[in-house]
Order: structure tokens, then C-alpha cells, then sequence
């Protein structure tokens, strides 16, 4: 088998454990949810997160991978954003679907204005009307005041300023998925351990140490972290190896399978303007993998018509400044890969500067 034949079983692979391992969670969440009464949902993320470092760091004494060192200020910057945008996505549940739809364009926006990369009319176009279906199918009742306002916008920049970097980090200095959720997960569950009760608090008035934690719960709350390692592990993988946006389009497709599935397994509500945006959704994202797929293999084969050019293009790029720096964003050391650029990334996206 080719490298490029074993690369696109391994994008495909990755993209089907995501979405498999997505809808699991989600059933699971639901009934854990709407059957037993647990509604502490980012106390849930937080053991989650926990269970996935447990289970890295076991994977690696067992020498499954090899830990790579990243600069401490960089892992740390990049798992307290990441932390505070699962907390502050479920902040914003009763706008949550729209907050979601707006993601996709402010993270063209972002990888456009600062990172110089194109994007076709035609994927422009599919992915409007992606969108359009998505929220034809998803978003209801819309009641939004200054504070959601506030806390949707700032969901948004800390969501795709997180996704991009989880991207531009592997890519830059050459770390894998698992070695960078083994890094920033311990951290990402802190932000979330510590705030999580609060949040919940806020939410639905209820304490989860005093919730009634019986057996049939703590059996969901285990095979809910069980899955979650999937999930985590295939989100950074899919970020990785494709984009932030590839990986929104995935994340519709989840949205309009788990409507689906909701229907089937657990009898959710589910009308004609459902099954409308779940059609045009699939359209969308039909049109979008076909123009990704056209456009990359045009890309290639100009490369392979100069492949010196090329070469020296690919130089330019992988020693490019992100964010328009001036000079290179990382350094490299004997004991640790650094990313210094990071902590003023994420703080831009907050202070804008």
C-alpha cells in the first residue's frame, strides 16, 4: 500500500471513530441525562478528561507511544483555553446549536486572516448550505440577552482559537495527536474539576455531591469516560490530519446522526423541518467532501508537475510565522519542544490584541 493510499485509510479511520465514538457518548449523555437525573455535564467532562490521562499515561508506561515534551507554558496556555471553552459551551445550552452553526465561518475568518490560507468559492458555497441545513434541522426558539450575547462570543473565539491551535501545534512541532492530549489533558481537567461544580450549580440548581449516586449511574458515568477517551483521542486526531473546519463538518454530521438516532433509540420528538435539515446538511457536506477531494487532488498533481517548486514552497511554509510574527513562533531544545507564540494567541483571543 502507498504512503498516500495508508494515509487516507488513516484520515478515513480517524473520522469514523470520531463520529462512531461521538454519537455513543451523546446516547449515553442523554439517557444518563433524561432517564437518571444527572445533569452535572461538566463535572462529566472534567472526569472524562481525567480518565483520558489515566488511561495515556498507562498507555505509555506500557510503551504504546512515546511522551514528547512540549514547552510547559505552551501545553499549560493550550489546556486552560481549551478547558475554559468546554466550560463556557456549556454556559451557553439555550443557544448552544447557534453558537455552533457560527463557528465554522469565524474559523475561515481566522485561518484567512491570519494564517493565509484560501478557501474556495465552492467550499464556501457547500458550506453554507451545510449550515442552512443544520439549522433548519437543530435550532429552535432562539431567546438571547446581553450576558448570552457575551458568553456565545466568547465561546466562539476560545472554540476555534483552541481547534486551530490543536491543529497548528501538531503541525508545527511535529507531536501527535496522543502526545499532545497526553500533555494538555491534565490540565484541561483541572480548569474543569474546579469550575465544573460551580457551573453545574449555576445550571440546574442542583449539587452533584449530593446527587444519589446509585449503581445504574455509576455504570453510565464509567462507560460515558470509557467512550470519552475515544472521543478526545479522535478529536485531536481528526484536527491533526485534516483542519478545524473538516472537523465542524464532521461535528453536523454527528449533530444530524444523534437526531437521528435520538428518534430511533430514545423516541425524541422529530418532525418534517427535521427531516428537511438533516437532507440539505448531507447535501452540503456531499458537496464539501467532493470539492475538498477535487481541489486537494489538483493541488497534488500541480506538485507533482514541479516538484521543486513545490519542495521549496514547503519549506516556506513549515518555517512560516504564525499569525504573521515576524520571526519564527517556536524554538527548539534538547529537553522540550516550545510554541511561545501560544500564550498570546490565546490571550488575543479574549483581549484582542
Amino acid at each position: 500500500m502507498s504512503d498516500g493510499a495508508g494515509g487516507r485509510m488513516g484520515v478515513a479511520g480517524a473520522l469514523g471513530l470520531s463520529v462512531t465514538s461521538s454519537v455513543a457518548i451523546v446516547i449515553c449523555n442523554k439517557y444518563l441525562i433524561s432517564t437518571l437525573g444527572f445533569f452535572f455535564a461538566t463535572t462529566l467532562t472534567s472526569w472524562h478528561l481525567m480518565v483520558t490521562f489515566f488511561t495515556l499515561y498507562v498507555a505509555q508506561k506500557l510503551r504504546f507511544f512515546e511522551p514528547k515534551p512540549i514547552d510547559t507554558r505552551t501545553v499549560i496556555s493550550f489546556g486552560l483555553l481549551n478547558g475554559i471553552s468546554i466550560g463556557l459551551l456549556n454556559l451557553c445550552l439555550g443557544f448552544n446549536s447557534m453558537t455552533k452553526l457560527a463557528i465554522i465561518p469565524f474559523t475561515i475568518a481566522l485561518e484567512t486572516l491570519f494564517l493565509n490560507k484560501k478557501f474556495s468559492q465552492s467550499i464556501k458555497a457547500s458550506l453554507m448550505v451545510l449550515l442552512l441545513g443544520v439549522g433548519i434541522a437543530s435550532v429552535t426558539d432562539l431567546q438571547l440577552n446581553l450576558l448570552g450575547s457575551i458568553i456565545a462570543v466568547l465561546t466562539i473565539a476560545a472554540t476555534c482559537v483552541g481547534q486551530i491551535l490543536t491543529n497548528q501545534i501538531q503541525r508545527r512541532l511535529k507531536v501527535s495527536s496522543t502526545q499532545l492530549l497526553y500533555q494538555s489533558s491534565p490540565y484541561q481537567s483541572a480548569v474543569l474539576l474546579v469550575t465544573g461544580p460551580f457551573v453545574d450549580k449555576l445550571l440546574t440548581k442542583r449539587d452533584v455531591f449530593q446527587f444519589n449516586y446509585t449503581v445504574q449511574v455509576v455504570a453510565f458515568i464509567v462507560l460515558s469516560c470509557s467512550i470519552a477517551v475515544c472521543v478526545n483521542f479522535s478529536t485531536f486526531l481528526v484536527i491533526g490530519t485534516t483542519s478545524p473546519v473538516t472537523y465542524q463538518v464532521l461535528g453536523h454530521l454527528k449533530t444530524c446522526l444523534v437526531l437521528s438516532f435520538g428518534y430511533v433509540l430514545l423516541r425524541d420528538p422529530f418532525t418534517v423541518r427535521n427531516v428537511v435539515g438533516i437532507l440539505i446538511a448531507i447535501f452540503g457536506m456531499g458537496l464539501y467532501s467532493y470539492y475538498s477531494v477535487t481541489e486537494s487532488r489538483k493541488k497534488s498533481e500541480a506538485a507533482a508537475g514541479s516538484l521543486p517548486v513545490a519542495a521549496h514552497q514547503m519549506g516556506e511554509k513549515d518555517s512560516a510565522p504564525l499569525l504573521g510574527a515576524k520571526s519564527s513562533p517556536w524554538q527548539e531544545s534538547k529537553d522540550a519542544e516550545t510554541f511561545d507564540y501560544v500564550p498570546r494567541t490565546a490571550k488575543s483571543a479574549f483581549t484582542g490584541r
